[in-house]
Formats: structure tokens, C-alpha cells, sequence
């Protein structure tokens, strides 16, 4: 069996481990390095968390994909998970459900109240009538360092062949894919998962369902209170609307700060370097919602692009026709955290075999195209 892997992000990486230690001989493709730079889960962290508040199914799911990235360290041999814990505000009136979501998984978790949260994180202005769930068990991926340990494991195997810098213009019929120097990959099946630039390879009735996000995020640094923010965790839920999140400064990375009203619809890439409306945006923002916000300790800003599913608003799996080439067609936030189970259940479907559960609908029903329209429109 021969599968052919397009994307040197975290899904393709996994994706094509997965095929490998199956037996399967891989051929991962990228247009740029592998691991990719320009990957939307190349970052210096992303946060792994059980906790989706009032979704039940989703924590449980979430709670298996700890215990995927636990095994995907022992796998690769390296420390790249720090256990930092995630702290979800909330209502108060909202944390004895989600409380109770959280440690039928099995996970530890913690309920916390206003004045035990003031107690423990005085950097940080919840507001009146919050509280939250604390997770111990979980914490922070450093998302690049980890996507380096994948490609050099994929270095190291015989039956992985790796071809960075090289374009993919098309998905070419069954098990192909053309190169931009005229060059084919051939093999019995092909996932793409070229997060944001997925659209370009895909059928136009698939892509022009996908909708193009810009992200910013700051990167805070306050040397006067550093000490202070050691041994921080993950903050979720920051504010009235609940939608601005914290990263902690795992391993010598600096805190980040970034919120869902800091991201935008367009209609296609340009260049990554933050507008300073959008700059000024997220440093209004987190004045408001820590203590003594420095906007000088600011050290940088950068934007990165995911995909929608434009009608669910999250990740979308696709089978481009009769089961010979998948698409993980929409990238969008939530997928990091889940790419171990997504990468199982790509790879059990790249290699014919019934895919494993994951719990997630968007993976475990994907959308269904015709076998005509495998090649772009």
C-alpha cells in the first residue's frame, strides 16, 4: 500500500506516522519545508485541554486526545506536552455541570470560586460573578518543537519519503498528484490536508464552502513581573463575551494573548505581518482584563490563517470520491488539540481499514463528493 500525504503540519505529520507504522510505504509532500513553517499549527504552543463547555460528547472526545498527544511524546522519545493546566471561566452558576463533564472522562479537574480564582491569578480581572473548572491533567503543546520531532521521526524511516518545497496543483485522478514542475506522486490513496491552502486543491463545490480566517496574537513579556507569571496555566474564557484565552509561558516561551474577536473573514492570503488596528485591538482588549497590563512588555504580534466549514463553523473531513482521496478540508482552531484521533482515523481510511470512533461528527461522518469531482474544477 502506497499512500500519498499532502501537508507537513501537524495532521499531515501524524497522519503519515500513522500510515507508516501501519506497514504503509508514504510519500509526504509539501510547498514549503517539512515540517511546513508557514503550517497553521507551526506555532510556539497550542493548548490541549478535555473541557468544552456544555458539550458533553466533545469533552469526552477531547479527553481521548490528551491521551493521544500523551502517546505521540512517548512514541517520538521527547518532552514537548507541559502539563501547565487549563483554567476555563465561567458563570458561576455553569460550573457544576461542566465540572461534572469534565470528570466523567475520568480527568481531574477542580471547581474553582470567585475569590479562590483572585486568590490563585491575580494578574488576571475575571469580573464579577465568574468562577471556573481547573484541569491539572492537561496544559500546552509546544506545537513546533513537536511538529520538528514528527518529520525527524519520518526522517529516520525507510518507507517515508519526503518531498519539501514541491507544489501540489491538483489532486489528478484515482491516487495522483501533480506536481507544479509537471511531475506526478502516484499511490493507491491521497489525504490533502494543506490546511488554508486546501482550497486551491479541492472541487469547487467543497471549497467554495470553506471560509478563510486571519488570527492575531500577541506575545507578552513583563519583565517587572515575570516571577509572577511563573507557573501560570492556560486561561480560557477571558471577559464578558468569554471569548479571549491566555497561553502561559511554558519552557522560556512568553505568554499569549489572543481572542476570537481578533479574527477575521477573508478572501484569500496576503502576507502575515499584523495590521496595527489589529495590534491595538488585542492590547485594548487584555488592558481591561489583566492586572497592570503593560503595553510596552508586548514583544510581538503575528497572524496566522485556518479554515470553516462555512455551515458549521468548525473542521470538515471530505471524500473526494469513492473512498481514493480524502480531504481534511477545513483547519480550523479546534484542530491541534484533536489531531491525534483525526490522524487515526485518516490513516485507517487511507489504509481501506473501518476508521476508529473519534466522537467527533465532522470526522466520523465526512461529507461525501461524487468520484467525478476528484480533480479540481
Amino acid at each position: 500500500m502506497r499512500i500519498v500525504v499532502v501537508g507537513g503540519g501537524v495532521i499531515g505529520l501524524l497522519t503519515a506516522m500513522e500510515c507508516a507504522r501501519a506497514g504503509a510505504r508514504v510519500d509526504l509532500v509539501d510547498q514549503a519545508g517539512i515540517p511546513s513553517p508557514s503550517a497553521t499549527s507551526n506555532d510556539l504552543h497550542r493548548v490541549v485541554r478535555a473541557l468544552h463547555r456544555g458539550d458533553a460528547a466533545l469533552t469526552m472526545a477531547a479527553a481521548r486526545a490528551h491521551e493521544g498527544w500523551v502517546d505521540v511524546e512517548r512514541r517520538l522519545g521527547a518532552r514537548f506536552y507541559h502539563r501547565a493546566g487549563v483554567l476555563t471561566a465561567m458563570g458561576a452558576q455553569d460550573v457544576g455541570t461542566n465540572y461534572a463533564m469534565v470528570t466523567a472522562t475520568g480527568m481531574p479537574a477542580q471547581a474553582l470560586t470567585a475569590a479562590e480564582l483572585s486568590a490563585r491569578y491575580p494578574q488576571i480581572r475575571f469580573g464579577p460573578g465568574r468562577a471556573a473548572v481547573f484541569e491539572p491533567a492537561v496544559g500546552a503543546v509546544l506545537a513546533g518543537q513537536a511538529l520538528l520531532r514528527l518529520a525527524r521521526w519520518m526522517r529516520d524511516q525507510p518507507a517515508v519519503h519526503l518531498h519539501p518545497h514541491r507544489r501540489v496543483v491538483a489532486i489528478d485522478g484515482p491516487g495522483a498528484v501533480l506536481l507544479a514542475d509537471g511531475t506526478a506522486l502516484t499511490g493507491d490513496r491521497v489525504v490533502v490536508a494543506a490546511g488554508p491552502w486546501s482550497r486551491d486543491l479541492l472541487p469547487a463545490e467543497l471549497a467554495g464552502d470553506l471560509t478563510l480566517h486571519r488570527q492575531t496574537m500577541l506575545s507578552y513579556a513583563p519583565v517587572m513581573s515575570r516571577q509572577a507569571w511563573a507557573g501560570v496555566s492556560a486561561v480560557l474564557g477571558l471577559g464578558e463575551s468569554g471569548d479571549a484565552w491566555l497561553m502561559p509561558p511554558v519552557a522560556g516561551t512568553p505568554v499569549r494573548l489572543s481572542a476570537a474577536s481578533a479574527s477575521r473573514a477573508l478572501p484569500e492570503m496576503t502576507d502575515r505581518v499584523t495590521p496595527g488596528e489589529w495590534r491595538d485591538h488585542l492590547i485594548g482588549r487584555f488592558a481591561m482584563l489583566l492586572a497592570d497590563f503593560d503595553p510596552a512588555a508586548v514583544i510581538g504580534a503575528t497572524d496566522g490563517y485556518y479554515l470553516t466549514d462555512a455551515a458549521s463553523g468548525g473542521p470538515l473531513l471530505a471524500d473526494l470520491g469513492d473512498g481514493m482521496a480524502w480531504a481534511y478540508a477545513a483547519c480550523g482552531g479546534m484542530s491541534f488539540k484533536f489531531a491525534p484521533l483525526i490522524a487515526r482515523a485518516l490513516a485507517d481510511r487511507a489504509m481501506g481499514r473501518p476508521p476508529r470512533s473519534t466522537g467527533l461528527n465532522w470526522i466520523d461522518r465526512p461529507r461525501q463528493l461524487a468520484a467525478r469531482h476528484r480533480q479540481p474544477a
